[in-house]
Formats: structure tokens, sequence, C-alpha cells
């Protein structure tokens, strides 16, 4: 009940804001402009500018001088249009518009993109701003289907769009704030809407015929030519393959919403579920495509968004979600080819789609440039709905105490905020993440289910050393390649360090809840922690640990030779990453920013999240690192590796110790002790449970019955009494003592019958 009078009263709220017309609204965003304003200065939103003026009254704007010269105004694209990225969160830009419609200044002030916070180095993403200084917000407005105009920073495509998109759409809207000639639209003589009532269902040819569905194909040679036009020569220099009349796609849309259109393709049975799902006045477009390219890519499998295409009309710019997605196997039109991708799409309600007006498709083709970098052209599908299912009536004369556009721009990013809010209050913004990643953590749980398979039933994996081998190898590509190269789940010191700041500061479980697969391997953490220690993160589950491992493992098979650590020179190395994490930790307490920073000593951002695409003293630091890692197995781990210290240290509370070993075990023998991969064992036989990985290689060694002396033996004893019940002298055999000598060099353990 109170969450529904909350609901109830918020609702109220933005009703008033809106019938008030900005009344407290505009100061609630002058505000927000005024907390940006700050960290910016007047010349980094226009050249030779001195200071800011006083904000407008009823508008979120602040003019901007030079001397007593007016230059421009600055502003928050996110005062004036939707700026929501990849994170589900606003984007904040603080822009200089000069008064004929040019950027004279662009700066990204505050965002919550999580590839940028964790990979895409900054000075990627503000170059791509600076690229629209100098540019008119008109006249990019005006351009439909052509390349970007500014080049995309490959692996933030998504955020950079949609900084891209709200610097045009807020300029525009700003200057129709200001009445700047050319931006302000013309006054609508008729509405128009849709025609219910036409109904009925017709074939393919019929729809593609009256421009029910519109189409959108291209050849290879457009393509090429494309690019070729966009003046970069790395992307001319790759052109598609194929002759230049071959089909590159062949892409149809259609407003599935129009009944006889929505019947025509879906069907009947599948109109009605989607009419029932939509709320009403939302909308839904059908999408297919053939050809080479696909219109749907990988990004609604990666995070929950496609990023190959987007719905444009007016300002506003719509991309789709895959909880807005379904699948279709075909379509139901009489005629309709086979398509091999089909998807319904439905339109989010907040965004103020109007079904009776154009749109546009807007196809993003990329290519490769080099290993890391793509380059990108756009191309548009148009799509206007046919007059037939149009209702044509003429407006009503306005009234007289219409609110102005800038009372309409002031009221809307708030009433939108708190609308938003409410939506946010009943799905929270950490669960449609998950819901959105659910293919990736459902990859993730599998594979920390069967690591604890593998734990659980260990001595049956490890008595069989081929198998034991391969699965190791096997997982260790997965952790490498999956969890590290593509999902970019490495965890770090800089999440026990944040965690840490939080218990002290204002701790929220939705922050941590933010990445799945993040919060899913620290889970897993904590719970084997309490079971075997750090080693199941360390041995099995860190991209940086298996990109050592796997190095190693080709070293020694290249014939690399491998350097032996004195076991005393070992013990005086290891405490070394306790002292580099209890100095982190000590930074944090003052500045978390600074052990951010310092937490650099970590290789993982530039070896796993960045694939080494960076600095060259960062690459050149990871690589030293793998390179040490090919004389001495896993030697950032060993010696360097603070979270691996950060972790060792709770891991002391385990409850058990799963690892077996023998009374013989360092006295005489030490074979494990010799090839334990980080010397976690010492001379006396005992294995150190914070050094350990959890490998297992001890358990094969414990097993093997031609390498451990204790089964050596037991395994001569049962090969004599087979040989002699086998023979009928069991009870005149007399069965011959083993003797166990020591290699002097290696200190390894063996057994030979005696006598021989």
């Amino acid at each position: 009940m109170v969450a529904d009078f909350l609901r109830g009263t918020r609702a109220l709220v933005v009703g008033l804001l809106i019938l008030l017309a900005g009344f407290g609204t505009a100061d609630a965003a002058e505000a927000l402009l005024a907390r940006y304003l700050g960290t910016v200065q007047p010349g980094d939103l226009a050249a030779g500018a001195d200071r800011f003026g006083a904000p407008l009254p009823n508008a979120p704007l602040v003019p901007v001088y030079k001397g007593d010269a007016l230059v421009g105004h600055a502003y928050l694209t996110s005062d004036f249009v939707n700026t929501t990225g990849y994170s589900g969160r606003p984007i904040h830009v603080m822009v200089g518009l000069a008064p004929d419609g040019t950027v004279t200044g662009a700066k990204l002030v505050d965002h919550h993109e999580p590839i940028v916070l964790i990979g895409i180095p900054p000075a990627k993403v503000n170059a791509f701003i600076d690229g629209y200084v100098g540019k008119n917000v008109l006249t990019l407005a005006s351009q439909s289907a052509s390349s970007p105009p500014v080049d995309i920073v490959s692996g933030a495509t998504v955020t950079v769009m949609v900084i891209g998109d709200s610097i045009i759409r807020s300029g525009k809207k700003v200057l129709q704030a200001l009445g700047a000639p050319g931006a302000a639209e013309a006054a609508p003589t008729v509405t128009r809407s849709l025609d219910l009532s036409k109904t009925g269902v017709e074939d393919w040819a019929t729809l593609v015929g009256d421009g029910s569905v519109r189409r959108l194909t291209l050849t290879v040679g457009e393509v090429n030519a494309a690019f070729e036009r966009t003046g970069k020569a790395e992307a001319a220099a790759r052109p598609e393959a194929g002759d230049p009349n071959d089909s590159f796609i062949d892409l149809y849309a259609a407003l599935a919403t129009i009944p006889a259109v929505g019947r025509s393709l879906l069907g009947d049975a599948e109109y009605e579920a989607l009419v029932q799902r939509l709320k009403p006045g939302q909308q839904a477009i059908v999408v297919a495509g053939q050809g080479r390219y696909s219109f749907k890519g990988s990004g609604y499998v990666r995070g929950g968004i496609f990023d190959r295409f987007e719905l444009v009309q007016h300002e506003g710019a719509i991309r789709f979600r895959d909880r807005l997605h379904k699948r279709l196997g075909s379509l139901a039109a009489a005629g309709a080819p086979n398509f091999p991708e089909i998807g319904l799409f439905i339109i989010p309600e907040e965004v103020g789609f109007n079904p009776a007006d154009p749109w546009r498709l807007q196809l993003l083709v990329q290519r490769a440039t080099a290993a890391l970098d793509k380059a990108f052209v756009t191309f548009d599908l148009g799509y206007q709905p046919p007059e037939k299912f149009l209702k044509v009536e003429p407006v009503a004369a306005p009234a007289a105490a219409a609110a102005t556009p800038v009372a309409t721009a002031a009221v809307a990013p708030m009433a939108a905020a708190l609308a938003e809010q409410d939506a946010a209050d009943e799905i929270p913004l950490w669960r449609r993440i998950w819901e959105n990643r659910l293919f990736d953590v459902a990859i993730l749980a599998s594979a920390i289910l069967l690591l604890t398979g593998i734990f659980f039933f260990q001595d049956q994996l490890v008595k069989r050393p081929a198998l034991y081998e391969r699965v190791r190898t096997g997982f260790l590509v997965f952790t490498l390649v999956w969890l590290g190269w593509y999902a970019t789940a490495q965890l770090s010191v800089v999440n026990v360090l944040t965690f840490a700041n939080a218990l002290r500061t204002d701790f929220r479980w939705d922050y941590f809840l933010m990445d799945p697969l993040v919060f899913i391997l620290w889970f897993s953490v904590a719970a084997s922690l309490l079971f075997w220690g750090r080693g199941a993160f360390c041995g099995w589950l860190c991209p940086f640990g298996a990109l050592q491992e796997l190095a190693s493992k080709a070293a020694k098979k290249l014939g690399v030779r491998q350097i032996a650590v004195p076991f005393g020179l070992h013990q005086r190395l290891w405490p070394i990453k306790y002292m580099i994490f209890l100095l982190l930790f000590g930074l944090s307490l003052t500045s978390l920013a600074t052990a951010e920073k310092a937490a650099e000593v970590e290789p993982f951002k530039t070896a796993i999240i960045l694939h080494f695409v960076r600095d060259w003293w960062f690459v050149l630091f990871a690589v030293a690192l793998i390179v040490a890692g090919l004389f001495i197995e896993r030697f950032f781990c060993r010696y360097l590796c603070p979270l691996g210290a950060a972790l060792a240290i709770p891991g002391r509370m385990r409850m058990f110790d799963w690892l077996r070993r023998y009374k013989e075990c360092g006295n005489p023998c030490r074979r494990c002790a010799n090839e334990c991969p980080v010397q976690a064992i010492h001379p006396d036989g005992s294995i150190n449970p914070n050094e350990c990985i959890q490998c297992l290689h001890c358990q094969v060694l414990y097993h093997h019955d031609r390498k451990c002396p204790v089964m050596i033996q037991k395994r001569l004893k049962r090969e004599r009494r087979d040989a002699s019940q086998s023979t009928g002298t069991v009870a005149e055999a007399k069965p011959r003592a083993a003797v166990l000598t020591t290699d002097p060099t290696t200190g390894h353990l063996s057994a030979r019958p005696e006598g021989l």
C-alpha cells in the first residue's frame, strides 16, 4: 500500500510538472547544469572564451562570453534529449554551441559506461567528442544516409553513438529554444494517426508494392564504394570480397502495429499475442534480412543490445535491447522469402514514437581495418506508412496559453527523469542488466559448476593423468579466451579496494550487481575460500593466470630451459605481493583514485581487457611479466600479484585440507615439491595453502604408480603377487623388498626391487 501511495504521488508530481510548464523544474535542471559547469572552463567550450554569464531564466542554458561578446551557450545534452547509454544511465556531455549551430566545444563530464570505465582509454572517447567541434548541428541533422561524421570507437560503438546523436539532437533543440532561424519546425496544419479499422490480409508482393514493407538492398560494390568515399585508406584497402553485383544485404522493415500489415506478416495468433503484450499506444516493427551481412550482429548476446541498427524519427534515435526483441522463424505472408534473420522489435513507450510519421532504420556497416580497429558507414531504410492506413484530421487552433519551447525543454528532462525513476523502482537496473546477459551468466555458471565437480571428484580425475591434462588445458583455454578476452570478466585488486571502501562509506548491493559475471565470480571466490582457499580462482578462473600457464606449457614444449628458484630465495620473494597489497590498501584509505592508478602493477587491464592495445609502456610491462613466466612458471602469481595476496588472507579460514599426502613426502621423497608449478610445497613435504593454486598436479603424482615411490612399491608388490598367482607358487614365492634411491641432481625418488 505504501508503495502504491508513493507511486501515485510521483505520478501526481509528474503531472503537475507538465501542467505547470516549467515551474520548479527549470531550477532542478539549472542545478544539474551548475554542478557540471564547475568542472569545465569557458575556454573548453569556446576558443578564447573567458567567462560564463548568468543562466537563462527559463532554460538550462548558460551564455559563454569572450570579453563582452556572446560566442555561444553552454548546456548539458542530458537536459534536452535522452542520453541513456549502454549502462542504462545518462551520459552527460557539456557542449558549447554558437548562435549559428556550430559546436564550439564539448567535454564528457560524467558517465557510467562500463566499457569506458574498465577498458576503452578515455583519450579515444574524448577524441571522438572533439571530432564534432567545428561542425554544424543543423547540417549534421539533415544528413540521413552517409558515413558518421566522426570515426566510431571500436569496442564502444553504442556509447559513442549515443554521445554523437545526443550532441546533434540536443543542439537542434537548443537552437529551437533560442528561436534560431532554420531550427524551428513548421506548425502542422493536419494530424495523422493510424486507422485501426483498416484490417485484412495481403500477400508479400502487395505489401512490398504499396510500401507497407520497405526494402534496402546493398551490393558488395555499393558497400565498397561507400567505404572509399570515407577517405579512410585502411578501410578502402580491405574491400569486401566477391563480385561487385553480389548481394551484401537485403533488408526489409515494416510497422507491425498497422493491423493489416501485422496480421499479414505475423499471422493471426502471433499478431494477437503482440497486441496483448503491447501497452496502449505502444508500437512494434518487423525487421527481416538476408545476405552475407547480419543486421543483428552479436551485440545482443554480449550485453543485450543491438548495435548494428537503430530507428530514427525526427530528433530521436531508438536502440533495441534483447528484452524488446522476439525472434521469428518465418513470415506468414504468402510468397514471403525464407529469411534467415527475422526479428520483432517493440518500441519503448517512453520514447514518444509516432507511428503515423516517417521514420528510418539506420544500418551501421562495419569493416575491420586492423586487429582491433574498425571503420563504419551507415545506410538508411526509410519508412512512411501508406496513406490508406492513416486518418488525416485538421489541427485545432493553438491555445493562447500554450507552453513555450523553452519551458517545454526545461520540463521534459525532469518529468522524464521521474518517470524513468518510477520504472526503475519497479524493475531495478541491475536486474534488467542480468536479464539481458542471461546467456553469458548461464555459460559462466556452467563453468563454475564443472569446476566444482572437478574438485569434489578430483580423485577420479587425477588417477587418469592424460584425461586430467586435457581437462585442465581445456579449462584454461576457456578461461583465457571466453572469460578473459571475450567477456572481459577479469577480477582485480581494485574490486577488493572498492568493496572495502564501500563498507566504510555508502555500501549498496546494486552497485556490485551491475556486472553479472564479475559478481558471480566474486560470489564463487567467496564460497571457494571456505573450501579450498584462493586456489580455485587463481589456478582455474583467472584469465591472466591462464595466459601465464598456457605460455609456460608452450615454452616447455619448445625446450625453453626453466629456472629453478632456490627455496630459500623463493621464501623471501613471495611476501612481496603481500607488501604490494598492503600498500595499495593503505593508499585506498586516503585516496581510492590514487590506489586505482597504483593498481596498474596488475597487467590485467592491458593483457586481458584491452588485448594489449595500449600505450607502449603498459604493453612492455605486461609482456615482460609473460616473458619472465616462460622461464619461471607463473612468475607474476608467485611474487607480485596483489589480488592473490588479498585472497590468501581470508583463505586461511578454509575448513578442509583436500590435498592428500604420504608420510614419506618430503622425507625422503621431494618429487611433488620439485614439480609444483608455484613452489607451494615445502622441502619437508607440507603444502603452503596461501601459495597453493589447487592445480592438482601433486594429486596426479600422489596416484601415479610410475612416478610416486610409494605407489611404485605398491605396484611392484601387486605385480609380484599377480605373477606368483599365475604360476601357482604363491606359497613358495618370497617377496623381494623394494629399494628407494634418490637422484642427487633432481631430488626425485625412485624404487627398484632388491637385488636388481
